[in-house]
């Protein structure tokens, strides 16, 4: 009796598979309709549309006003996606007025397809993997970042300095981490 049962249970769940199987051959547009909530176009994980979920560090940045130079460093750098993952990652985001401290020219330098690695060098240098809360910086703290430096921490005045030059402004939770706003760009040591 019970192998009749388990040849019932096989024989049932392979109808079933070969039943969804030929559904979606016939209308393969159909597949996510129920989904509502992702897109599968092969564009990796920024392309999913979440309007439930709370804003991821790359979201959190394009949907600021002072941001916008930043945005465009990660698109051309093509950081979306990585960006967009599960992390955890703490970024140091810049606004636009600290990009607009550095020397003319700099940004739109760092932009040019040929100095891609320059500029991905930077931007990793603004991102930890983990998430650090401002209770857990700590006076003379170093922090690994992505592009293998590290940056110090220091406190002043009940402000957090990131390498002497950038200070903490605001801080911002994600859905994949913590974005700090910082009013200085973060400019890794040079190598030797």
């Amino acid at each position: 009796m019970k192998k009749s049962v388990k040849k019932h249970v096989f024989a049932c769940f392979t109808l079933a598979v070969c039943l969804s199987c030929n559904s979606a051959e016939k209308n393969p547009g159909n597949q996510s309709a129920d989904a509502g909530s992702t897109s599968s176009d092969g564009k990796g994980q920024s392309a999913v549309v979440d309007n439930q979920s709370a804003k991821n560090v790359v979201q959190v940045a394009m949907a600021s006003k002072d941001h916008s130079t930043l945005v465009a460093a990660v698109k051309a750098a093509e950081l979306v996606d990585v960006l967009s993952n599960a992390g955890p990652f703490t970024v140091f985001a810049p606004t636009n007025a600290a990009f607009d401290k550095l020397p003319a020219g700099t940004v739109e330098g760092l932009l040019k397809p040929e100095k891609k690695n320059d500029l991905i060098d930077i931007l990793q240098y603004h991102v930890s993997v983990g998430v650090f809360k401002e209770d857990m910086f700590q006076e003379g703290q170093q922090i690994g970042q992505v592009n293998g430096g590290n940056i110090t921490i220091s406190k002043k005045d009940g402000k957090i300095i990131i390498n002497g030059v950038a200070t903490i402004i605001a801080t911002v939770p994600a859905s994949n981490g913590i974005v700090y706003v910082i009013d200085a760009v973060l400019l890794p040591p040079a190598t030797k």
